[in-house]
Formats: C-alpha cells, sequence, structure tokens
C-alpha cells in the first residue's frame, strides 16, 4: 500500500516558488502564499519566492537561474497554464526540460476533475527535470495549488513516502552529466 513509512526519516529540500501574473503582488499573492504556506508546514526549506509578469523571457530568466543554483531542489510554479494571449509559462519553461513527466498533468487532470469538473482541460498544468532541479507547473487558482500539493507533491516530496519518491532520487538526477552526456 501507498503511503508514509515511518519507519524513514523525514529529509527537507529546497523549494522555490514562482508566481506568474501580471496582477499580482506580494499583498495579493494568494496562490503563492498557499504554496508557500504548505512547503514550510510540510518541513521543506522556502529558499526563493518571487513574482514575474506573464512574459516568456522574464519567466525563463528565472527559472533558468534557479535551475542552475545549488541550492534550489525543487521549483514551482503558479499561474500562466491556460489559454489565453498572455497564459505562456509552459512555453517558457518547456523548452528548459531535459526529462518531461508525463504523468503529472495526468494525475493532476484527474485530482482537478471531481472537484471542478471538464473546466479542468483550461490547464495545461506540465512537469519536468532540468539540471536536476524538479519543475511543477501549475495554474493561477489557489484550488488548483492546493489539490496539486495536498494530491501530488506532498507525497512525493516526501522521502518517507512509498513505495517511492522523488526525494529518493535526487542525487542520480544528474548521472548522465557525469557520465558525458548518457553516451555510452
Amino acid at each position: 500500500m501507498p503511503g508514509i513509512d515511518e519507519s524513514r526519516t523525514f529529509l527537507p529540500i529546497n523549494i522555490a516558488v514562482l508566481t506568474v501574473s501580471d496582477t499580482r503582488s506580494a499583498s495579493d499573492d494568494r496562490s503563492g502564499d498557499t504554496l508557500a504556506e504548505r512547503v514550510t508546514k510540510a518541513g521543506h526549506r522556502l529558499v526563493r519566492r518571487e513574482i514575474v509578469q506573464d512574459d516568456v523571457e522574464a519567466i525563463r530568466a528565472c527559472v533558468s537561474e534557479w535551475i542552475a543554483d545549488s541550492g534550489v531542489d525543487a521549483i514551482i510554479t503558479t499561474g500562466g497554464t491556460g489559454f489565453t494571449g498572455r497564459d505562456v509559462t509552459p512555453e517558457a519553461i518547456e523548452p528548459l526540460f531535459e526529462k518531461r513527466m508525463e504523468g503529472f498533468s495526468s494525475v493532476f487532470h484527474a485530482i482537478s476533475f471531481p472537484k471542478i469538473g471538464t473546466s479542468t482541460i483550461q490547464s495545461r498544468a506540465t512537469a519536468g527535470v532540468a539540471g536536476a532541479t524538479y519543475i511543477f507547473v501549475l495554474p493561477g487558482s489557489p484550488g488548483a495549488c492546493k489539490d496539486a500539493w495536498d494530491g501530488i507533491l506532498a507525497q512525493q516530496l516526501d522521502y518517507r513516502y512509498r513505495p517511492c519518491n522523488f526525494v529518493e532520487i535526487m542525487p542520480r538526477l544528474d548521472e548522465h552529466l557525469r557520465r558525458g552526456g548518457g553516451v555510452g
């Protein structure tokens, strides 16, 4: 059965939260607040938090900086996953992925469907790995952030979660770099 193995020790990781919005500020960033609260309540370290405009270059620059920072293990973005002209977060971040996490979107939509019905298809939530850093791209609503954290990330970012989790494979995320680009 999946669940927490209490015989294992919790290992906190370093998480950065990025809100993508043309209209939000630190005083009214409810989705960023939702994620920051959940990250710290779970026992992880919130090491970075920013808000950037819905602009491909601004989003990509921030996420690229965090990928290059060895003090950031995971990045969670919120906002810009819809279909309007300003919704460009997947376009900004997906080209950075070395490996795409195909199942993330499927599980996210499965969790969302009972709560918001077919409206879940209006989200282009995605995830992947780049530079040994996990990246999760979430919609901009607090509800979607709660669903993703509570239904997926809280378990997968907890070393105690069985049968497997993201934390236990973190030391091997960059093994292709140590082998010379995966050749051989």
